[in-house]
């Protein structure tokens, strides 16, 4: 079962092949004698499958049902997705029995086809398995942890010698974090080693803990591929990344907080993972070479827990992040998680924790993104970058042009944000 969860479906054959085969199975339904009847099935079909996407469209648009206004390709990929359906459907109507197994088929493919597409133009889920939110198991060897626990003496990249059998990339794959305090129930955590920590008598590395979005699924494929690029720059050094599960297996949004509802998310986060972290891999167990970090809902999350708990993590990463947990359905929120507190739910929110610890974040990085073309989630940058800097964090916030809130958004976002803390991890000079 894991061989499916893993094909890829932005990258490789499939989408064409399946893009290929649903093209296929229009033109065959097309290809038919011209009565009268026939044009008349066939175009109301088709136009009732573009009035469908449409309306759908924009009731989605309108009420944000996915979080954010829907781009345009979702919409073009819509009209063709649905009224490929309705050519199928009406080309059940006195057709023979071949005709009607292509269109039974097409009824299937031609969603999958949309499906595909969408998904591709956001690039966020590149296996089946992140799709469908279920990450496929792919057990790591972890290297032991070194004995020392103090920094290095020097930055990293002034003294670090790569062996000539340093693998040219990076190992990805999956560990279980036991829940030990929070009892929080999660997914398996994806982990990235980067070559350096592949190595005989490795170094000890910095750490990135790094959450995705909501729905998603702990895959440290975007992490992955951002972090090796960087170590084919610099002698194979980069942090050590671990992608908890801050939503649990049913996908909800915990808000980044414990309750009775959802479980104990935050300190599923804050402590289960960190303490594992400590224990279990070869990282500097200095704070200070420490990132915490997410991308839309888990950005949310690290800002909130970099604010919450400074000396867990000296560094925050916030790419596209929500303002503050539960920005999507404040009330709901506040009613499922805070037991209908107004007041404790203000007090959750980033800047409201920023603003009460003047001085706390000394010494501390953040790094903030969001897409040029995502204003709700470029103010929520700006605003919580500003009272990151007035609390003593050195704050970089950048906007990335062209990108809404996915696919370059995303891996363009953690380009930068990984950019502005390899000189603060000490792996490379500027």
């Amino acid at each position: 079962m894991d061989w499916l969860l893993s094909l890829p479906i932005i990258d490789g054959p499939i989408p064409w092949i399946v893009y290929g085969l649903a093209s296929a199975i229009v033109v065959a339904l097309l290809i038919r004698r011209p009565t009268r009847r026939w044009l008349l099935a066939a175009g109301l079909g088709i136009l009732a499958g573009v009035v469908v996407a449409l309306a759908v469209y924009v009731v989605a648009d309108a009420t944000e049902a996915f979080g954010a206004a829907l781009p345009l390709p979702v919409l073009w990929w819509s009209i063709a997705c649905f009224a490929g359906v309705g050519l199928c459907i009406a080309s059940f109507w006195g057709a023979r029995a071949w005709r009607k197994v292509v269109a039974g088929l097409g009824i299937l493919i031609i969603p999958l086809a949309g499906v595909l597409g969408v998904n591709s133009f956001y690039g966020i889920n590149p296996t089946v398995g992140s799709l469908i939110g279920v990450l496929a198991s792919d057990p790591i060897a972890l290297p032991a942890p070194t004995a020392s626990d103090g920094p290095p003496a020097q930055p990293l990249y002034e003294t670090w010698k790569p062996p000539k059998d340093m693998p040219a990339k990076g190992e990805v794959g999956t560990v279980t974090i036991p829940a030990t305090v929070s009892g929080f129930t999660a997914r398996d955590a994806g982990i990235y080693l980067p070559p350096a920590a592949l190595v005989k008598d490795a170094p000890a590395l910095p750490v990135v803990i790094f959450m995705m979005g909501h729905p998603g699924n702990p895959d440290p494929t975007a992490i992955a591929a951002a972090l090796d690029d960087y170590a084919a720059k610099n002698n194979g050094l980069a942090p050590i990344a671990v992608v908890p599960d801050q939503l649990g297996p049913a996908q909800n949004d915990p808000a980044c907080a414990d309750s009775k509802m959802y479980g104990n998310a935050e300190t599923y986060v804050t402590t289960d993972v960190a303490d594992w972290v400590a224990k279990n891999l070869n990282v500097i167990q200095d704070r200070r070479w420490w990132v915490i970090g997410g991308y839309s809902n888990g950005g949310g999350c690290a800002i909130t827990f970099g604010a919450q708990y400074p000396e867990k993590w000296r560094n925050i990463i916030d790419v596209s992040g929500e303002p503050f947990p539960g920005s999507e359905d404040p009330q709901n929120v506040t009613n499922q998680i805070y037991g209908g507190s107004a007041s404790a739910f203000e007090a959750s929110k980033p800047v409201d924790i920023l603003t009460q610890h003047p001085g706390a974040y000394g010494g501390m990085t953040a790094a903030f993104t969001a897409g040029a073309d995502d204003p709700s989630y470029i103010k929520a940058a700006q605003e919580v970058s500003r009272a990151a800097k007035a609390a003593g964090m050195t704050v970089d916030v950048e906007t990335i042009p062209g990108a809404g809130h996915t696919g370059e958004a995303l891996t363009k976002g953690l380009a930068i944000t990984i950019g502005v803390m390899y000189p603060v991890l000490g792996l490379s000079a500027k």
